[in-house]
This record gives C-alpha cells, sequence and structure tokens, in this order.
C-alpha cells in the first residue's frame, strides 16, 4: 500500500509541475529580462518611425481621401544644432504639395504634419493608395538626404476623420 501511495504522490507532483510550466509558458510570465518580446517593440502606433543622421521621423502615415489624394500624418525633429530642411517628398513616384513649400528643422522644434498642432501640410494628389496597405514614402532633406520609410495608409475615420 506504501508503494501504491508513493506512485500517486509522484504522479500528482509532476503533473502540478508540468502544469505549472504549461501555465508559464503560455501566459508568457517566463518572458522576462533583457530579451523580452514586449521590451523590444519600436512600433506603439500605426505610423512608422525613421531616423537619418539627427533627423527622427515619428508617427508618420497617410490617410486616403475621398478623391484619390492622400494626406500626411507625422513628426519629424532635428535634434542637432545646424538647421536643416524638408526639400521634397514622394510616395510612389508622386511628389507632394507641401505648404510651406520648405520647412526649416530648427533643433528640437518639431515641424508636425496635420492634425491640431500641424506647423505644415503635405498632400499626395492622384495617389489612390488603398487603405490598408503600405507604400514608400522618401523624404528629401537640404543637408540630410534622403530618408526613406514603408509608411501605411488608413482610412479618413475615427481618429483621423477630420485629417484632409
Amino acid at each position: 500500500m506504501l508503494i501504491k501511495n508513493a506512485n500517486n504522490a509522484r504522479k500528482t507532483l509532476t503533473l502540478g509541475a508540468l502544469l505549472a510550466s504549461l501555465s508559464l509558458a503560455l501566459t508568457g510570465c517566463g518572458a522576462t529580462g533583457a530579451e523580452s518580446p514586449t521590451r523590444n517593440i519600436r512600433q506603439v502606433t500605426d505610423g512608422v518611425e525613421g531616423q537619418i543622421n539627427s533627423i527622427k521621423a515619428r508617427n508618420v502615415l497617410l490617410v486616403a481621401q475621398e478623391d484619390g489624394s492622400a494626406v500626411l500624418v507625422g513628426t519629424f525633429i532635428n535634434t542637432d544644432s545646424a538647421s536643416d530642411a524638408i526639400a521634397s517628398m514622394s510616395a510612389n513616384g508622386i511628389v507632394a504639395k507641401i505648404d510651406p513649400a520648405q520647412n526649416e528643422l530648427i533643433q528640437n522644434r518639431p515641424v508636425i504634419f496635420a492634425g491640431p498642432t500641424a506647423t505644415a501640410k503635405a498632400s499626395f494628389a492622384g495617389l489612390n493608395a488603398k487603405p490598408g496597405t503600405r507604400l514608400d514614402l522618401t523624404v528629401n532633406f537640404v543637408v540630410g538626404g534622403p530618408l526613406k520609410l514603408n509608411v501605411l495608409v488608413v482610412e479618413k475615420a475615427d481618429v483621423y476623420a477630420n485629417v484632409g
């Protein structure tokens, strides 16, 4: 009888250890530390991020408009003491109309495209981009050179309903 109880206890302990291991693995509780997958998430918005030299692009995306054009949403920041400027932009070979025509990037003074605090506007006539697709966007700077981004096209709805 003693041997039967020992076998049952061993099976119960083994099953308990197996269940505990599975619960840690399935819930991700064992994925902590410096190599945790959630620690390395870079894109937390619909928009993409990029950088060339000291110029950073944040939350850059395109909002598809009813007439087939698209409007740029995003922020560009220069962290260098030497100023630069946005010379031009193109998406899938279509050059954007930028207003004002040249946006100077002064150190830590962001240039914001679209939204309530916008300082500039860029629109791409005839782009005919479908929401949910990605397009190659190139932003050319006077000094910094070209910054290439693969941006998401979103529908003009929800938080982007007033972008236009």
